[in-house]
C-alpha cells in the first residue's frame, strides 16, 4: 500500500464521486480498453490457431495468460502511482482517486441498463433486444418482454458486486494497483472465462481467479444489499435477505446467485430461467418469489438498489475517514 489508511479512504471515496458524476471516462482510453487488447494479444501468443496443445497444456497456457495480465495491471498502476507521487503527492492522490473510478461503473450501468428500459418501457421491443445485447452474453434475439427486461436487471445485480463492490474493496486494501488488478481479473473473465468448447480449458484459470477474487466482497454485497433496500420505498429488506438464504448456493456461480437473489427478493419477482448461450439453451435457478410479473419498471428498481448500495458504502468510507481522522 502506497498511503495511509486516511488517505487510502479518502480516495476511495473520491473514486466513488467521481464514477457518479463522470462515469466511464471516453478520453484518455479507458484502461480495461487497454487490458482486453493486451489480453487478445496474449491469447494470440499463447493459443495460436495453428496450435492444437492437450487440455492440461491448453490450462497451463491459461494460467500463464492470467498471471501475465493481471502482473501487468499492477506494476503499470504501481509505477505510474511511484511517479506522480515524485512530481507531488497531492497529484499521485489525484492519479489514483481517477484510476480507482474507472474500475468502479455505477454510472456506466445504470446508463447501460437505461438504453434498454426506455425502449421497453416505450414499446419498442426491438430496440431494447438490440441494447441488452450489448449487456449480456446470452441470445437476445428471441426474448420477450419479461425476459428483456430480465437480462437487464441480472447485468445491474450481479455487476453490483463485480463493478462496484470489489473494485471498492481492493482499492481499500491496496489503492490503485489493487484495484486494477482486480479489474484486469474480471477482464480476463468476461472475454476468456466461458465453459464452451473454446475456452473451456484455456479459460478456466481466469474465471476461477474470478470467482475467489469475488469472494468476499459478493457476501459483504447480501448485507448491504439487504441493508439498501431498507432505505427505499417499495423494496423489502426481510424478503432480500431471505432469498439470499434461499436461492443464492442454487445459481451455478459461487458468488452471482448473491447479489441477484438480494435483488429479486427486494423488488419481489423472479430471475434465473431459461437462457441461450453460444446456441445452447441453459436452464438457470430461478431465484426470488413472483409476486407479479416481471415488468420494465423493474429495471428502475434495481438501479436504484445499486445506487443505494454505493451510497451506504461511501457513507460508510467516509465516516471511517471521519473516525480515524480525529
Amino acid at each position: 500500500m502506497f498511503y495511509s489508511l486516511q488517505e487510502t479512504l479518502l480516495i476511495t471515496a473520491a473514486a466513488i464521486a467521481i464514477d457518479w458524476l463522470v462515469g466511464d471516462p471516453r478520453w484518455p482510453t479507458h484502461p480495461v480498453i487497454l487490458i482486453g487488447r493486451l489480453i487478445s494479444r496474449l491469447e494470440r501468443w499463447l493459443r495460436p490457431d495453428s496450435a492444437a496443445p492437450t487440455p492440461g497444456k491448453l490450462k497451463l497456457r491459461g494460467v500463464a495468460l492470467a498471471l501475465i495480465t493481471v502482473m501487468a495491471a499492477y506494476a503499470a498502476l504501481a509505477l505510474l502511482v511511484r511517479a506522480a507521487d515524485w512530481v507531488h503527492p497531492y497529484v499521485g492522490y489525484a492519479l489514483s482517486a481517477w484510476f480507482v473510478s474507472t474500475t468502479i461503473a455505477v454510472k456506466g450501468l445504470k446508463d447501460a441498463a437505461m438504453l434498454v428500459y426506455r425502449p421497453l418501457a416505450a414499446g419498442d421491443l426491438g430496440q431494447a433486444r438490440h441494447y441488452a445485447g450489448y449487456i449480456v452474453s446470452r441470445d437476445t434475439s428471441a426474448m420477450d418482454e419479461r425476459d428483456t427486461a430480465r437480462s437487464a436487471i441480472e447485468t445491474v445485480s450481479e455487476n453490483t458486486v463485480d463493478a462496484f463492490l470489489s473494485p471498492v474493496v481492493f482499492a481499500l486494501l491496496g489503492g490503485a494497483p489493487l484495484a486494477m488488478l482486480y479489474r484486469a481479473a474480471n477482464t480476463l473473465d468476461s472475454m476468456v472465462g466461458y465453459k464452451n468448447d473454446k475456452y473451456i480449458h484455456f479459460g478456466w484459470a481466469s474465471a476461477r481467479l474470478d470467482d475467489a477474487l469475488n469472494y468476499i466482497p459478493a457476501r459483504l454485497a447480501g448485507l448491504v444489499m439487504t441493508l439498501a433496500a431498507a432505505l427505499l420505498p417499495g423494496l423489502s429488506p426481510a424478503r432480500a435477505f431471505r432469498a439470499v438464504h434461499t436461492f443464492a448456493t442454487l445459481h451455478p456461480s459461487p458468488n452471482s446467485g448473491i447479489p441477484e437473489s438480494a435483488a429479486a427478493g427486494a423488488i419481489g419477482i423472479e430471475l434465473g430461467g431459461r437462457n441461450v448461450y453460444f446456441g445452447r439453451v441453459s436452464e438457470r435457478a430461478r431465484m426470488g418469489w413472483p409476486l407479479r410479473p416481471l415488468a420494465a419498471k423493474d429495471i428502475l428498481s434495481a438501479v436504484r438498489l445499486l445506487y443505494a448500495t454505493s451510497i451506504l458504502i461511501f457513507v460508510g468510507v467516509i465516516g471511517t475517514w471521519l473516525i480515524v481522522r480525529s
